[in-house]
């Protein structure tokens, strides 16, 4: 009596590894000899495009550029992490553990085989896995992206098999390395979905449906500011909108939040700041707009698009939040600390102290996100110089670089105790780890400053990765991290540059820190439940 057998003429009395080794066979010389219409221009070129990721990090490239908005930047990060998570994993582990042999390709047209063929191991796929890490890793920053990138993931998987390249299986394998790296990669570095809505102080702002009553003021020439204000309008076409160049920024704050029910503001973290002081003096209500590079303070109230915004105004949700103070401010009672044009660190232009009287505008400064001696005020001056030249990335990244091949630490005096530093960071609230560092704040009006120390010695740029990765540690060999209501720095050097929010100041000898507890109402969207 003869055995009975699968449809690919397999019997499965055979040991399991041979009968999935001879069904995986079967599947491939059956789909090399099935005609795919369509197929034959597109699939080789394809699989030859996402050699080396090049193809994912072309997409990442266009989404992270033309997104249009944090969301897919995050989307676009993810996805390339996702991608170098699983590619480790399959060409370190995956091809040396299975050294598994390529298909032979008689089976295969001549018209869809690859000009070079690949010389590793079959099994797992890699581009299998970096295509199915980059689309995981994308779709859990963005749903709607996800669905955009998924199809061209699934082409250049069964671009593999239709080449001759891999078994099916091979295939299979590869895609679940790439989902499972990418879910490995969310369980170190969390998504903003997988953290809890930001605790909220209710605060008390009018409805305003269709923008009635608002006056938004955009800075015209931070970050996509300029392109943000259309949607502003189309979204509320009650609303007055209002752009202006930098150095009138502050009047037309001014007079804004005197002729309107509440003040909107669309820019980067420097421009809220500003807008947030003026609310504050008039006491109305803050509508923030993301408009800038980072915004930072928008993303932990949970605003990442226009809608968000139109959705808290339409139904007067309101957020009370602290606002952090440090005196003297950069107009404080013996004026101006620097000049008001960004320099070249190192150039001859660079000051070393104060430049002059100046006329007193306020003893304090304000920040909404973090203030920070040391390297970071350095980054950020950096790349103000070079922005206007070379583009905001680069120029970050020029910054950063520089940044971390200093050789000067700062010496200051922190709450009675002199040491050199190499940065000093005191965050408006506390901010919550994702992954290796410290990102998003849970909470806007908790009353506390986060501060946190990376003590100097050699190595600038390893010690302050090792403080990152400390997180928020209290005790460690380079880095320590402190709760506090208020804060002294002294024996500054005089010309000292401090940074708040992205801007630059210049101390005077001596810095106190403290905050204004719920101090500003904001708009903010009810937590999605």
């Amino acid at each position: 009596m003869h055995s009975p057998r699968t449809p690919f003429g397999v019997s499965p009395s055979v040991a399991p590894r041979a009968w999935l080794r001879r069904g995986d066979l079967a599947v491939f010389r059956s789909l090399a000899h099935r005609t795919w219409p369509g197929a034959e221009p597109v699939l080789p070129r394809l699989s030859r495009c996402a050699d080396h990721g090049l193809l994912w990090f072309g997409v990442a490239a266009g989404l992270a550029a033309l997104g249009g908005g944090a969301r897919a930047r995050r989307a676009a990060l993810r996805g390339v992490a996702s991608l170098a998570v699983a590619s480790a994993v399959t060409n370190t582990l995956g091809k040396r553990a299975v050294r598994r042999e390529r298909p032979l390709l008689d089976a295969v047209p001549v018209v869809r085989q690859l000009s070079r063929q690949p010389f590793t191991t079959s099994f797992p796929s890699g581009h299998s896995a970096s295509a199915a890490a980059f689309a995981t890793g994308v779709a859990l920053e963005s749903r709607g992206w996800g669905a955009v990138v998924a199809p061209l993931a699934l082409s250049v998987a069964a671009s593999r098999v239709y080449t001759g390249v891999h078994y099916p299986s091979d295939v299979l394998a590869g895609a679940a390395l790439g989902v499972g790296a990418a879910l490995a990669l969310r369980g170190v570095v969390p998504t903003r979905a997988r953290f809890p809505a930001p605790s909220r102080t209710p605060g008390r702002a009018p409805a305003l449906p269709d923008g009635g009553g608002l006056v938004v003021v955009v800075n015209e020439q931070s970050g996509t500011a300029a392109t943000a204000a259309s949607p502003v309008r189309a979204a509320l076409p009650d609303a007055e909108v209002v752009g202006c160049a930098p150095d009138d920024l502050r009047s037309e704050l001014e007079r804004a939040a005197g002729r309107g029910r509440a003040l909107g503001v669309c820019g980067g973290d420097g421009t809220v700041n500003a807008a947030a002081t003026v609310a504050r003096a008039h006491g109305v209500p803050l509508a923030v707009f993301p408009g800038g590079t980072l915004n930072h303070f928008a993303h932990d109230l949970g605003i990442e698009t226009v809608d968000d915004v139109r959705t808290a105004l339409t139904t007067g949700d309101a957020v009370q939040v602290d606002i952090g103070r440090f005196r003297p401010g950069p107009n404080g009672p013996e004026g101006p600390e620097g000049p008001s044009e960004p320099v070249a660190p190192g150039s001859p232009h660079e000051p070393h102290g104060p430049s002059g009287p100046g006329e007193p505008v306020d003893a304090y400064g304000y920040f909404l996100n973090a203030f920070s001696l040391g390297v970071y005020p350095e980054l950020v001056r950096t790349r103000e110089y070079w922005a206007p030249r070379i583009g905001a990335w680069p120029a970050g990244l020029l910054a950063a670089w520089r940044a971390l091949r200093g050789d000067r630490p700062l010496e200051a005096e922190v709450d009675g105790r002199r040491r050199p530093l190499w940065l000093l960071f005191v965050g408006n609230g506390l901010f919550q780890r994702v992954g290796p560092a410290p990102g998003r704040r849970h909470g806007l009006a908790d009353g506390l400053l986060d501060v946190r120390m990376v003590h100097a010695g050699r190595a600038p740029g390893l010690r302050l990765l090792a403080a990152a990765v400390a997180g928020p540690l209290t005790r460690s060999p380079v880095h320590a991290a402190r709760r506090r209501r208020k804060v002294r720095v002294s024996g500054l050097a005089p010309g000292t540059p401090y940074a708040y929010d992205g801007e630059v100041g210049y101390a005077r000898g001596e810095l106190t820190i403290d905050k204004l507890p719920e101090a500003l109402t904001v708009y903010c969207p009810a937590p999605k439940r």
